[in-house]
């Protein structure tokens, strides 16, 4: 066996050394996920970070760790950060780098370069950006729809004809910086949001309470985009990121009195005309599955796709032969978290 050409390091900061300008490393993100601690890999290439969230496996010892949600990646080390009082404005599509956050050198690491052995995990389960992932047998975990100002723009004519008959009727759509949301603002995103996720029955990590919402929207990234009803009513919103080279449709909901409206497609219009002011790709994101209702929404608006990667680290080889004892044919990774 090689040696290893790189070595890998958990840090115990509560992600600090991950910390960027970038959304999904940003303080107020990390801090709302949890984050726990920081992964170092460090090559004669240079360092890579990740911010991570540690947990026991059953009653322990043993730990594993996993991204925060969204798309935070491994990133290399720049050292840089906004002025705190900084709010989202426009930038230049020249001043954007949008093949994202690179490796240490023009070739993917190995997992198995990496030691891996002094950290004391079990597995990572790492969620990357939307760039080329810096380690190599990344898997695609889904394809999602971008809205990419640099093409020529795509809508449906039964989207364009909703969107004019909402506005007609009196319908409005704002986009508020985060930090600037009225606290009646967020508890109306958060009605819709919830209501939402009721309807199509989401898993209960996806309810997140008022206080995560505060905090995410406390970042210079982010805005909270709002269509109002005619009564005044916020009838559907959503929370956009800026991060690593995109602008991101992240968490939305639409309220049950208005659904049959659809002010969503308001939303999203709105949130396409954001990114060809930022020149920012827009990432709608996917469906739950290929092909689903969810995703040919996001595709009436989307004029490429793109392939998103994560990685599936397996740290220590007998502990977790001997966790996933009996389920060696689970595709859930870690297997031994499959029930």
């Amino acid at each position: 066996m090689s040696e290893p050409v790189a070595s890998a390091e958990l840090l115990e900061d509560r992600g600090e050394a991950a910390v960027a300008d970038d959304f999904f490393r940003s303080r107020p993100f990390l801090d709302a996920e949890g984050v726990t601690h920081t992964l170092r890999i460090t090559s004669e290439g240079g360092e890579l970070v990740a911010p991570l969230i540690v947990r026991e496996i059953g009653d322990g010892p043993e730990r594993d760790a996993i991204s925060p949600y969204g798309y935070p990646g491994l990133t290399p080390v720049s050292g840089q950060h906004l002025d705190p009082l900084q709010r989202p404005d426009p930038v230049r599509a020249s001043d954007i780098d949008h093949t994202g956050a690179g490796s240490m050198s023009d070739a993917p690491l190995e997992p198995a370069d990496i030691d891996f052995s002094g950290i004391g995990l079990v597995t990572i389960f790492l969620r990357h950006t939307l760039a080329e992932p810096p380690l190599a047998g990344a898997s695609e975990r889904n394809v999602v729809q971008i809205a990419d100002p640099a093409l020529p723009a795509k809508s449906r004519g039964s989207d364009r004809n909703q969107i004019n008959k909402n506005l007609r009727r009196g319908y409005e759509v704002r986009l508020v910086p985060g930090p600037d949301a009225t606290e009646a603002e967020r508890a109306g995103f958060l009605t819709a949001y919830e209501q939402t996720m009721r309807r199509t029955a989401a898993a209960e990590r996806y309810f997140f309470a008022a206080e995560y919402f505060d905090r995410i929207l406390g970042s210079t990234q982010a805005w909270l985009a709002l269509a109002h009803a005619p009564s005044g009513d916020i009838a559907a919103a959503s929370i956009a990121v800026r991060s690593d080279g995109h602008l991101h449709y992240y968490l939305s909901g639409s309220s049950d009195s208005y659904l049959r409206d659809s002010p969503m497609k308001n939303v999203v219009a709105a949130l396409v005309g954001l990114s060809a002011e930022l020149g920012l790709p827009l990432n709608l994101g996917g469906g739950m599955v290929r092909g689903d209702r969810l995703e040919e929404f996001k595709r009436g608006f989307a004029n490429r796709e793109q392939s998103w990667h994560s990685s599936e680290i397996v740290c220590d080889e007998a502990s977790y032969a001997r966790l996933g004892d009996g389920c060696a044919a689970c595709a859930f990774f870690p297997a031994y978290r499959a029930s």
